[in-house]
């Protein structure tokens, strides 16, 4: 990202910058993607840019914005382009504003009809009265009372467009997000949301004393396999891992796709015994099966994976808590792979 746009996320105008980005991807029909919604940011914050004339090249000739031409352009210009933190900030600002003005807005039409009920309760107590002077002032005040229901009718009617619009807006914010926080491939989390999971759930042990687990897996020779069979398959196997490691990481857990073909598992308010038995049943499941080349229906053979397992101790950090489960992954993969090992233990690694 240039320093004009970063200084630019980093200002005050942020919040109407994502907000523009969100409008232009709605109006272009582009799906809300994490690295759609960057490159639009990049045409509404700096007009002048090679992202943006390219944009304009493809909004003016009526070609589609569809995910391919993104990752095109990205791949053109943008090298390596992913949701920047400023980025995904200003789309935050976005959100919380969009919850003030809902709320601003239910106040201003809850305020709107008390006022019409009270003028019009006003007006039929007034029409007891018999005096002349009386039924003057309520003829009055029934055309006025007219008006402000008509006036209310038609801000209500604005009120609710409004809000079906902030409605979209919103959705859109949570699909960037939520891509912004995902893995393609296996649909696991990705590294930025294991990192914040980690500092968080790290955090929250520490602070209430209450055990947390984390444990690492591998692929054990995937390098070979992928250079073997090639990388449609490679990643064919790597979603099937991600299968297993992701019907395992149910409830409170927590599991990500760390690396290439590296995955990470969160244990909150669970100690290590009870991660290695849920590691080990992932383990065994995934060693057991046979797996087949799509494309050719030929034998893949087993696929096997090593583990390495730690339990938060006193004073750990989310990097100290990591180098120890990579330390037991590590042990793993020297005794030999295709098992599980605990950090800190002093036991021997726990192979099939």
């Amino acid at each position: 990202m240039s320093t004009d746009i970063d200084s630019l996320l980093r200002s005050p105008k942020a919040y109407l910058l994502a907000r523009k980005a969100i409008e232009a991807m709605e109006a272009h029909r582009v799906w809300p993607t994490a690295l759609n919604f960057e490159l639009w940011m990049h045409f509404v914050a700096a007009k002048d840019s090679v992202v943006a004339a390219k944009i304009n090249t493809l909004i003016q000739s009526g070609v589609p914005f569809t995910d391919q031409v993104g990752e095109q352009i990205a791949a053109e210009f943008l090298p390596g382009a992913k949701l920047s933190g400023e980025i995904l900030d200003a789309g935050k600002s976005l959100s919380e504003e969009l919850d003030s003005v809902s709320r601003a807005i239910e106040s201003a039409r809850e305020t709107s009809e008390a006022y019409g009920q009270q003028l019009a309760t006003a007006t039929e107590s007034l029409a007891e009265q018999d005096s002349d002077a009386v039924r003057a002032m309520v003829e009055n005040l029934t055309v006025a009372t007219r008006k402000v229901r008509e006036e209310n009718q038609a801000l209500e009617s604005q009120l609710a467009d409004t809000t079906d619009e902030l409605g979209r807006l919103r959705e859109h914010l949570e699909q960037v997000r939520r891509d912004a926080m995902t893995d393609a491939l296996t649909s696991l989390a990705n590294r930025k949301a294991f990192d914040e999971c980690l500092e968080r759930t790290v955090g929250q042990a520490q602070q209430k004393d209450e055990p947390l687990t984390l444990a690492v897996v591998d692929i054990d020779h995937f390098k070979n396999f992928n250079d073997t069979w090639g990388h449609q398959t490679g990643d064919q196997v790597i979603r099937y891992v991600a299968s297993v490691i992701g019907r395992m990481a149910e409830g409170a857990r927590f599991a990500a796709r760390y690396g290439g073909e590296e995955f990470a598992v969160v244990f909150p308010g669970e100690k290590a015994s009870v991660a290695l038995a849920a590691m080990e049943a992932a383990r065994e499941e995934i060693s057991s099966r046979i797996l087949k080349r799509r494309s050719t229906n030929e034998d893949l053979g087993a696929i096997t994976i090593s583990v390495g397992i730690a339990e938060v101790k006193a004073g750990d950090l989310p990097a100290s808590l990591l180098e120890r489960a990579d330390g037991a992954l590590y042990a793993s993969k020297r005794s030999g792979r295709n098992r599980s090992s605990l950090a800190d233990l002093g036991s021997e690694p726990r192979a099939a």
